[in-house]
């Protein structure tokens, strides 16, 4: 159904992936905003590539509406394409050519590429460009996969498990990869199961499980992770072990625990902590021992949400 084009690089509508009884996707709707970095998170088997594949018209959808830079992907005009950079979960081996050469070859698919040795440097193999790409490591590989995405300078990338086997360093240089072209006001769509990834580099987050987005929204609240009530943690010290705590903002709950060590359960971390450190000083007390403020980090969001779909669709 042709519909006006979207401000959104990637706008979808009810988007379905079907396989004989199996659904791949299942009625998932999502925007990415222009010029920022989107991350797709998701367990294995999740339908986090299969949308990937569809959004870059690599597969056909069974059912929805699909626009991205204003196209529908199936159709998969010249012109669109040249506009999209891919950097494939696993991508194919290339013929014995050296590392300079297969990014040149791909540079001439492009209306304005970037400069070759520009990219190789950009992706840590400007010291390997005569080197055959069937002789570098793994990680080498996948630096190359990267450069291959990004030679036509694209104004929409899509980066399937980017840095999968690449050591520490090299997870850092494509990070500063991403920055870069989000720096030129380029859109990313990043699929990851690295959670530190998709929060050092991601704006928004998708939850994608059993085929459907279970949550989508900023990092910080994702999940309500904002919202959710923090834990503040501290050990008493003789002074304090006989001293009732002292009246509690509405809300805090003490929770039972390690003796000798106090935790108390929190929509409002900052009033509790201005009630309990004149408590502590009172009684002559300058720190208050192991203090510490958690909230829920993304990575314990992420796995309730996993927890909670699979209870709800075994």
């Amino acid at each position: 159904m042709p519909t006006a084009q979207t401000a959104h690089p990637v706008s979808v509508r009810g988007l379905s992936k079907q396989y004989g009884e199996v659904h791949a996707v299942r009625d998932l709707s999502l925007e990415i905003h222009q010029g920022e970095v989107f991350a797709l998170l998701g367990p294995n088997g999740a339908g986090k590539t299969t949308t990937v594949d569809i959004l870059t018209g690599v597969q056909r959808r069974t059912g929805g509406e699909v626009r991205v830079l204003g196209r529908d992907p199936a159709e998969d005009p010249r012109e669109w394409r040249a506009k999209i950079g891919v950097v494939p979960q696993t991508a194919g081996a290339y013929a014995d050519l050296t590392v300079k050469e297969i990014v040149t070859h791909f540079a001439a698919m492009y209306p304005a590429p970037l400069p070759v040795g520009e990219v190789l440097d950009m992706v840590g193999l400007g010291g390997q460009h005569a080197k055959q790409a069937t002789a570098l490591s793994g990680g080498q590989q996948r630096r190359l996969d990267v450069a291959v995405g990004v030679i036509g300078d694209p104004e929409l990338i899509f980066l399937d498990e980017p840095t999968t086997g690449l050591d520490p360093v090299a997870r850092r240089e494509a990070w500063e990869l991403v920055r870069y072209f989000a720096g030129r006001g380029r859109t990313t769509l990043l699929t990851t199961h690295y959670l530190d990834e998709a929060e050092e580099l991601a704006q928004r987050a998708g939850v994608v499980i059993g085929g459907r987005l279970v949550e989508c929204g900023p990092l910080a609240s994702l999940g309500g992770r904002d919202t959710t009530p923090a834990n503040v943690t501290f050990r008493r010290c003789a002074v304090l072990a006989e001293r009732s705590l002292p009246a509690l903002p509405p809300g805090t709950e003490v929770v039972p625990g390690v003796a000798g060590t106090v935790t108390l359960r929190t929509p409002v971390p900052s009033q509790v902590l201005g009630v309990l450190l004149p408590w502590a000083r009172e009684a002559g007390v300058s720190e208050l021992a192991e203090l510490r403020v958690h909230r829920p980090t993304l990575e314990e969001i992420y796995l309730n949400l996993i927890d909670r779909e699979t209870v709800a669709c075994p």
